[in-house]
C-alpha cells in the first residue's frame, strides 16, 4: 500500500505542478482563439440586435432627430418673429409719436387762428361800437345844435319882440330866423 501510496503521491505531484504552471501561465497569456470566438459572438449579437431592434431604434433616433431639427427651426422662426414684432412696435410707437406731434401742432395751430379770430372779432366789434358811438355823438350834437337853434331862434324871437314892442308868430318868421342862423352857423357862407 505504501507503494500505491507513494505512487498515487508521485503521480499526484507532477499534475499539481503541472496545474500550478498552468494557472501562473494562463494569467499572462492571451489565447487567440477566444478571442476571435468572443469577437465572432459579439458581432452575431450585435448583428441580431441591429435586425432585431435596429430599423425601430434608427427611426425613432431619426424622429428625435427631426423633432429637434424642427425645435430649432421654431425657435428660430420665433425668434424672427421677436424681432419682427419688436421692429413692429418700435414703428407703431414711432408713427404714434409722429401722429402725437401733428395732432399738437395742429391743436396749436386751431388755437392760435382761434384766437386770431378772437382777437379779429374783437376788433371788429370794437370799430363798429366805436363807429356806432361816433355816429350816436354825432347824431347827439345834432340833435343838441337843433335845440340850440331853436332856444336861439326863440331867443332871437323873444328878444326882438322885445326891441319891436310886438310879438313875432308865424311859422315865417321863425323859419327865417333859423334860415339866418344856419347861413351863420356854416362856415364858409360868409363870403
Amino acid at each position: 500500500m505504501n507503494l500505491l501510496a507513494t505512487l498515487s503521491g508521485a503521480s499526484q505531484a507532477p499534475i499539481a505542478l503541472a496545474a500550478d504552471a498552468e494557472t501562473a501561465a494562463a494569467g499572462l497569456q492571451i489565447n487567440f482563439f477566444w478571442v476571435i470566438v468572443a469577437s465572432l459572438n459579439f458581432l452575431i449579437f450585435a448583428v441580431l440586435l441591429y435586425l432585431l431592434f435596429g430599423r425601430s431604434v434608427s427611426q425613432m433616433l431619426q424622429e428625435r432627430r427631426r423633432r429637434i431639427a424642427q425645435g430649432l427651426e421654431d425657435a428660430e422662426q420665433a425668434r424672427q418673429d421677436r424681432e419682427r414684432a419688436e421692429a413692429d412696435r418700435l414703428a407703431t410707437l414711432k408713427e404714434a409719436r409722429s401722429e402725437a406731434r401733428e395732432i399738437l401742432d395742429r391743436s396749436q395751430r386751431l388755437a392760435q387762428e382761434t384766437r386770431d379770430a378772437d382777437i379779429a372779432a374783437t376788433k371788429a366789434e370794437l370799430e363798429r361800437l366805436r363807429e356806432q358811438a361816433a355816429s350816436e355823438i354825432e347824431a347827439e350834437k345834432q340833435r343838441a345844435l337843433a335845440e340850440l337853434r331853436t332856444e336861439v331862434a326863440d331867443l332871437a324871437l323873444a328878444a326882438a319882440s322885445k326891441v319891436l314892442g310886438e310879438e313875432i308868430t308865424g311859422e315865417r318868421q321863425r323859419r327865417l330866423v333859423e334860415d339866418f342862423l344856419h347861413e351863420t352857423a356854416s362856415p364858409g357862407s360868409s363870403s
